[in-house]
């Protein structure tokens, strides 16, 4: 009886040990494991064939005259708010490369774009107007359940796209020069029509945070079918961000403080990391003023956007002086014309 007690230990001992090296084998095959002819890619090696990598790096890239960052404000919605911004940039010793406004160009009168386009001018700085028709102003019904509302400002029906063009048309013959879109179809069509010389060669298109990307791939795919600057989601960590930053060679845009519809989170600190990490990038300061997007800013409320724009700025002269800003009147930038 004890000799089979032995021999029946001896053996659960041999295959304990069996286990434990037929799992160290596997896991070290895992670990080491490279794709050869006839084998299966494995899914990373494959990703970084096509030009996606994890792993947070510094960027190498710039903008065309050399600098790291520009700064973005958002939520300009009419002109009293855009001189307003102007003048407290002077105030605040600030720059501000580049002013959004987010409610629709149909939502503005020629006259108001016209003067829009004549401060911006006059300010070297660009101006981004953001296309009209979406769902949330369309007859949609689904757009504004909690549900439906994953739709965003997308557009739906082959009427809606056609609204959307010639509201970038409207805009673009007064001579806007930046637009900001909010689907991704539409951005395909303006990128098709701005190479068949339907659109000057020099308007550029934004994709918007509300169009929901937040990946490399989907980075990729947005400047292959257009865009010029990209705008992901708001709350990706640094990480997240470089490997975009890696993936792509447009600007990339990164909000650095929320209104508190879209989380109410600031990244002043983090914005010394973010250049180093996403260069070249736009800083898009001033959101926390907004209560949510599409937000009627005041004159009173934009010089309040300037002043987060200077405390941004404090922190990457304190945190990485050595960053370089861009110049206002760039060649590259979106300047009206």
């Amino acid at each position: 009886m004890i000799q089979i007690l032995g021999d029946l230990s001896i053996l659960i001992f041999q295959l304990i040990n069996l286990s434990i090296n037929k799992f160290n084998e596997i896991r070290d095959w895992l670990a080491t494991a490279k794709y050869k002819k006839g084998d299966p890619m494995r899914t990373q090696d494959f990703l970084r064939d096509i030009g996606i990598v994890e792993g947070l790096k510094s960027s190498e890239k710039r903008f065309p005259d050399g600098s790291q960052y520009r700064f973005e404000v958002p939520g300009i919605q009419k002109p009293a708010a855009m001189a307003a911004l102007i003048e407290a940039t002077d105030k605040y010793g600030v720059t501000v490369h580049r002013v959004t406004q987010t409610k629709g160009i149909m939502l503005l009168t020629d006259s108001e774009i016209q003067e829009m386009i004549e401060m911006a001018k006059k300010a070297r700085m660009e101006l981004f107007l953001s296309v009209g028709p979406r769902a949330t102003y369309d007859t949609s019904a689904t757009a504004n359940t909690k549900e439906g509302a994953r739709i965003g400002y997308r557009l739906r029906g082959y009427k809606n796209l056609l609204y959307a063009v010639e509201d970038v048309k409207r805009a673009v013959e007064l001579g806007v020069r930046g637009i900001v879109v909010y689907d991704e179809g539409l951005l395909w069509v303006l990128g098709k029509m701005r190479s068949a010389g339907e659109l000057p060669e020099n308007v550029h298109f934004k994709v918007s945070a509300h169009c929901g990307h937040g990946n490399p791939a989907s980075a990729k795919l947005l400047q292959k079918i257009g865009a010029d600057s990209f705008n992901p989601v708001r709350d990706l960590q640094i990480p997240m961000i470089s490997a975009i930053r890696q993936a792509v060679n447009i600007s990339i845009d990164l909000h650095m403080e929320n209104p508190k519809s879209s989380g109410g989170f600031i990244r002043h600190y983090e914005a010394p990391e973010i250049v180093k990490a996403a260069s070249p990038v736009y800083l898009k300061t001033g959101g926390a003023v907004a209560a949510h997007h599409g937000w009627d800013t005041t004159e009173l409320q934009a010089a309040e956007r300037v002043r987060q724009v200077f405390l941004v700025q404090s922190m990457i002269n304190r945190y990485y002086p050595d960053a370089k800003i861009s110049s206002l009147g760039t060649r590259d930038m979106a300047i009206p014309e």
